[in-house]
């Protein structure tokens, strides 16, 4: 079953893409700048074919992905996400002329999506957007369409990237089924962007929309059925989350083998201590159930299975948490050392708490979860 056992060719290829992101991408995120736009790292990805490779693979594909470049780099893992993100409502449910126009510049680096459904009043629960398309139709000379006014906030890549899916509320007190998304390009009159200053390594900021012009051509699939466009997507990458968590998780695991091997303390090697040993077991057993979860889930959506929100609501959950646990007990095994800047350890420490938040917090998942088994 391809979720549970991978096939010799997507192991070997799993290995590639550790070494591509420890050689080939680490060397490039360095030399980033922490919180900025690093586009010699995005255009490397799409100079390597990863990023062509994201918008072709399945989900199982788009969790190896992650997954192994997260061990090696979380920085490209996380360029090449946010491509993904941004750009895959439009390549799975946008038109004709807005794939020709944006996703070749997507795939080879040169232009950077951004996904921009969170606001101030408004992240875990989607459906409560407040940001309002009006009908533009006469105003300012515009001629139809909509006009966007309104906030978003904690969006990836904001205010850096050259084009944003915005979601809208085009019918109010509609709920989840009022919204539209739209394409809407970072140079539209009205569109302004700040960056802020967030635990992270790349840029998060918050985009202001004033009386921002769109036209039914910016529309990405249906007028008042973008929720669906927005769940489509996250429903994809709710399982690759959890890869990327995963990989983190092993990162950590790896270096603790090595550190635990090496160290001594009280007369020998800390493998030695039961203590050690017990500890570095847990962190192995729990990092690998995260990995059957993710792949089973990656495997489902794939397959078209029922019951895909269920499953990738689980894999977002388990493995998020799983990681956090893991570099955690990996720091604790480290002590001091593992807290210098520079340490890969105190990297993944700063790293692995997101995850636990965006697209879909815990208490979010495990709401979908229940409701889900409820139905």
């Amino acid at each position: 079953m391809p979720g549970f056992a991978l096939e010799p060719q997507q192991r070997e290829w799993c290995e590639e893409l550790r070494a591509l992101a420890t050689d080939r991408l680490r060397p490039l995120a360095e030399k980033g700048e922490p919180g900025r736009l690093n586009r010699p790292l995005i255009a490397a990805l799409g100079e390597l074919g990863l990023l062509e490779r994201l918008f072709s693979a399945g989900a199982l594909d788009l969790c190896l992905m992650r997954e192994s470049l997260a061990h090696g780099c979380t920085e490209a893992e996380t360029a090449l996400a946010l491509q993904g993100l941004g750009a895959s409502p439009v390549a799975r449910a946008g038109t004709d002329a807005q794939r020709e126009r944006w996703l070749p510049g997507v795939r080879e680096g040169r232009i950077v999506a951004g996904f921009a459904l969170s606001e101030p009043g408004a992240g875990s629960d989607a459906a409560a957007l407040d940001l309002r398309a009006e009908p533009a139709a006469g105003a300012e000379g515009k001629g139809g369409g909509w006009l966007l006014t309104g906030e978003k906030c904690w969006i990836s890549n904001a205010p850096h990237a050259d084009f944003y899916t915005v979601f809208a509320r085009t019918t109010p007190g509609a709920g989840a089924r009022g919204i539209t998304a739209f394409l809407v390009p970072a140079d539209r009159p009205g569109l302004t962007g700040t960056a802020l200053d967030m635990l992270s390594p790349h840029p998060i900021g918050a985009l202001a929309l004033d009386r921002v012009h769109v036209t039914p051509e910016d529309v990405i699939g249906v007028p008042d059925k973008g929720f669906r466009v927005a769940m489509d997507t996250l429903n994809l990458f709710r399982p690759s989350v959890g890869a990327f968590a995963v990989g983190m998780a092993q990162a950590a695991l790896d270096a603790t083998l090595a550190h635990t091997a090496a160290r001594t303390a009280f007369g020998g090697p800390l493998k030695h201590l039961q203590s050690v040993a017990h500890q570095v077991a847990e962190m192995a057993t729990r990092t690998e159930a995260a990995r059957l979860l993710v792949y089973a889930a990656a495997a489902a959506y794939d397959r078209n299975e029922p019951g895909v929100p269920r499953s990738s609501a689980m894999a977002k959950l388990f493995a998020t948490e799983t990681a956090q646990y893991v570099v955690d007990a990996a720091v604790q095994l480290h002590g001091a050392r593992a807290l210098q800047r520079g340490h890969l350890l105190e990297h993944l420490y700063r790293e692995v708490r997101a995850p636990r938040i965006y697209e879909g917090a815990t208490e979010v998942q495990r709401t979908i979860i229940a409701k889900e088994l409820y139905a």
